[in-house]
Formats: structure tokens, C-alpha cells, sequence
């Protein structure tokens, strides 16, 4: 009987510590997480481990599907940063990631009719994938005078873990290249080629 209490009480001194040590669920203040299906992964925050500070962000996903993905993020008004140029700054680490990881961060315009971004980049030619270390990653995006709002955020697509700490958004001057992936398509002043005789 003695046996038993002893290994009943350290069970739940581990469950203790495990849950003292993560925030299970409970997205961090000020963010939202969005998912096809929310049930596949788990989110909160993580007191033990960081990149500097106490606690970090983390996100946990069993979803196998092909084409979905779990997004932990933000949206701000671009008000305060028009005309300026922005670089998102966070501190990323993985846990055997079997898709990708990336960081995004999409500029909308002021009219919902126009659906292209004013600036986009989500990383889509530098995923992050497997087991890494804490490194940091930026985005670099005008925001056009035009701008509505500034979204950014994280998403895993497969299975694993990553974590993301010391999220900075600062005004950088215009040295520093912009990462943006959107196409701006340039139109020609007059009509071409109407009687398709050229």
C-alpha cells in the first residue's frame, strides 16, 4: 500500500510539473489561433523553456492533413506606421517539424474589394522544418499610405512543435531590403492592340 501512495504521488508530482511548466490551450494574451479543426493541436504558453525572459509561446501539432494548417497570430491598424518600412523580428525554435514552419506577415489596403495584399511574405521559399535551435527570423514590408492593417503571425503545417519568442515590430529606414513576395502588376497607359492586326 505504502508502494502504491509513492508511485501515485510522484505520477502526480510529474502531471503537476508538466502543467505548471505549460500553459495548455490558452492562447496567449492579444493572440488568436485559427485552425480548420483547433482539437489537432495544443497552444499556450511555456515556462520552461525561452529565448530570453521567463516564458515563450508554443504551438503543438498532430494534424496530418496535406493542404491544412494551425496559425498563432495578430492584427494591428497600419495607421500608426503609414509610409513607414516595418521589420518583424521573432525568435523561433522546432521540434521535429515533418512539413514546415513559417513566420508571415501580410499588408491589407483599405478597400475589402481589392483582395491582393499590399505586401505579403510568409517565408515560402525558406520554411523552417525539423529540430532546430533558437534563431531568429524577419520580414521586411512597406506599409503603402493606402494601408488598413498589418497582420502577421506564425503557422505549422504537419506534425511537431515549435515555439516563438521576442516578437519586434521596428521602423527600419530603407538600406534594409524588403522581403515582400506579392506581384504588382503594371498596366499599360492606352489600349493594345484592338484590331489584333499587330
Amino acid at each position: 500500500m505504502k508502494k502504491l501512495f509513492v508511485i501515485l504521488f510522484t505520477l502526480l508530482l510529474i502531471v503537476a510539473t508538466v502543467m505548471i511548466a505549460k500553459t495548455i490551450n490558452k492562447v496567449p494574451k492579444g493572440w488568436t489561433f485559427k485552425a480548420p479543426d483547433t482539437s489537432l493541436y495544443e497552444v499556450g504558453t511555456d515556462n520552461s523553456t525561452s529565448e530570453s525572459g521567463k516564458s515563450c509561446a508554443y504551438v503543438l501539432s498532430h494534424n496530418t492533413a496535406e493542404r491544412e494548417f494551425g496559425n498563432l497570430m495578430q492584427a494591428i491598424t497600419a495607421k500608426n506606421y503609414l509610409g513607414k518600412r516595418l521589420q518583424l523580428t521573432v525568435y523561433i525554435k522546432t521540434k521535429d517539424v515533418n512539413r514546415r514552419v513559417q513566420m508571415w506577415m501580410r499588408i491589407d489596403g483599405k478597400n475589402p474589394e481589392y483582395k491582393q495584399p499590399l505586401g505579403f511574405d510568409n517565408m515560402g521559399k525558406r520554411p523552417i522544418s525539423g529540430t532546430t535551435d533558437w534563431k531568429q527570423y524577419s520580414i521586411v514590408l512597406d506599409i503603402p499610405d493606402n494601408s488598413a492593417a498589418i497582420n502577421y503571425g506564425f503557422l505549422i503545417a504537419g506534425t511537431g512543435e515549435f515555439w516563438v519568442d521576442n516578437v519586434k515590430i521596428t521602423e527600419v529606414d530603407k538600406t534594409v531590403p524588403v522581403t515582400n513576395m506579392t506581384f504588382h502588376y503594371s498596366f499599360p497607359s492606352t489600349p493594345v492592340n484592338l484590331d489584333f492586326e499587330e
